[in-house]
């Protein structure tokens, strides 16, 4: 996400970091990229010309002239245009408090993700805030919509409106509204249809919907990938439906983002929420404080902490806790590190969640680090019998090559992959030796938020990146989340990675005081 403007506004910053005091001149030439690099992630024109506006007049005032660094000051102005842009410092929530059902219409133009996104709103609703939720297709058109709903009603455990054949979009609706306040649920979902493109038998249909139903959220799910076509699709659906928010889908595919930034500014409708992946559990509650750090290379370590949080498994992290302590380690361990990092979204989703990661991309492909080298080491482990994998020193020259035939990969990274287990397994022997002290760094590291450490370090990763985000958070104004230092230490020791080197620090330990 991102990625693009991430590269251009991190060029920007780095040529006038380090300069002494700022002249107009150079605060107009960045600005200048600053816009160019806007238009070629898609914002639309009069957003930047706005942003641009603000974050000129600030720059050339006495704040940044008189500032001990003036470049730091110039970058914390950015950030804080970019939340203006997103929408403000706090989250919206959704609103739910209402007379029960309280009604959530869902809308959009077909293939936005609208019916996915009912299911994941329904079991963030569950989940997190306790709800009882029924959902209800009212798409009559779309060949097995309803089907699809119910499925995945059934997936996540979350009731479905029983289906009936011939029933028009509005005598749903009714039929829903009825079972739903008889059997006490807390939300109603609407999944409405969609069509192709905007055209007026959809909009009559929607709004003869909302009527009856009397929706207190109604949001727009928009194809994030769509562009500008997403800005225009919420124009033309927020002037015929009282839209209270936005849903912004395949967002984890948006190199650009340039709808999302502008989304906000256009319709002055609040993001509430972004589809980041086709898992049903892949919908995050939209954050501009934490957009607007990923966007100038600050990575989003409070999304990286939910995450490991939520994803890891807490019944594995106790049983190899109890190994750990009696100093052991063996390659089935690696391997369920491994599959763990794969399910809190692989090597690259937490390096985009990692604060100074972008800087370091080309080192990282250069290095060979990528989501294939777990699949690799996943295949080598695989490729070994039940007691190798116990036992990783009976593996002489000869299991070796039989192990690399089967795995499809070379002798030598079957060495590589015992020397980094080699060097884990010592470690874990060490602490287990250590006393109380040193078996209370060893379960934060391997289960301090709820699942198992990740073995080694990421080879090439040096260095930067927290103290960046520190920086920032210094200068004033928008405030960064505030992550717990106590979290961020854990997840630091566990997320290092796969072989040499060293993560880039994280913020939170110096300067970063947790919230009370």
């Amino acid at each position: 996400m991102f990625e693009a403007l991430n590269e251009r506004l991190t060029g920007v910053f780095d040529r006038i970091t380090g300069r002494g005091a700022l002249s107009e001149k150079d605060v107009a030439e960045a600005m200048r990229e600053v816009r160019v690099a806007l238009l070629e992630a898609d914002v639309a024109l009069p957003v930047v010309k706005d942003f641009i506006a603000f974050a000129t007049e600030r720059a050339t005032g006495e704040e940044v002239i008189r500032s001990v660094k003036p470049a730091d000051q110039v970058i914390k102005i950015v950030y804080d245009g970019l939340i203006e842009m997103l929408g403000g410092e706090e989250p919206v929530p959704l609103n739910t408090n209402a007379t029960p059902p309280a009604v959530v219409l869902m809308a959009g133009l077909q293939g936005s993700g609208k019916t996915t996104t009912s299911a994941k709103l329904a079991l963030r609703l569950t989940k997190f805030d306790r709800k009882k939720v029924m959902m209800a297709s009212l798409d009559t058109r779309r060949p097995a919509a309803m089907e699809q709903l119910a499925t995945l009603g059934q997936q996540i455990e979350v009731s479905t409106l029983p289906i009936v054949a011939g029933e028009s979009a509005v005598q749903i609706t009714k039929r829903a509204l009825s079972s739903a306040k008889l059997q006490g649920f807390d939300v109603l979902i609407l999944d409405t249809a969609g069509r192709i493109t905007l055209d007026e038998g959809l909009m009559n249909e929607v709004a003869e919907v909302a009527d009856i139903a009397r929706p207190v959220e109604t949001l727009l799910v928009a194809d994030s990938l769509t562009g500008q076509d997403a800005v225009r699709t919420a124009k033309a659906f927020h002037e015929r439906l009282p839209l209270t928010g936005l849903v912004l889908t395949r967002a984890d595919g948006d190199g650009r983002g340039g709808a999302m930034l502008s989304m906000r500014a256009v319709t002055g409708l609040p993001i509430k929420y972004l589809g980041a992946g086709e898992k049903v559990d892949a919908l995050d509650v939209f954050d501009a404080r934490r957009v607007a750090g990923r966007i100038l290379g600050q990575g989003d370590i409070v999304a990286l902490v939910e995450k490991a949080a939520t994803e890891l498994d807490q019944a594995k992290a106790e049983t190899m806790a109890r190994k750990l302590a009696k100093g052991q380690f063996d390659l089935d361990d690696l391997m369920n590190q491994l599959q763990q990092m794969k399910r809190m979204g692989g090597l690259q989703g937490i390096m985009g969640l990692l604060p100074g990661v972008a800087k370091m991309k080309a080192q990282m492909a250069d290095s060979g680090v990528d989501d294939r080298m777990i699949a690799r080491q996943e295949a080598i482990i695989s490729s070994m019998t039940k007691v190798e994998r116990k036992k990783p020193d009976l593996l002489n020259a000869s299991r070796k090559k039989r192990v690399a035939a089967g795995a499809g990969v070379e002798v030598s990274e079957i060495n590589r992959l015992l020397k980094q287990h080699r060097q884990m397994a010592d470690m874990v022997k060490s602490l287990s030796r250590g006393g109380p002290k040193k078996m209370q760094q060893m379960a934060a590291m391997m289960g301090g938020l709820g699942g198992g450490g990740m073995p080694g370090q990421i080879p090439g990763m040096g260095g930067a990146g927290g103290a960046d985000m520190a920086r920032l958070k210094s200068l004033g104004g928008g405030k960064m989340p505030d992550p717990d230092p106590e979290q961020l230490k854990a997840l630091q020791d566990r997320l290092a990675g796969l072989g040499g080197g060293q993560l880039p620090n994280l913020p939170g330990l110096p300067g970063f005081p947790p919230k009370k």
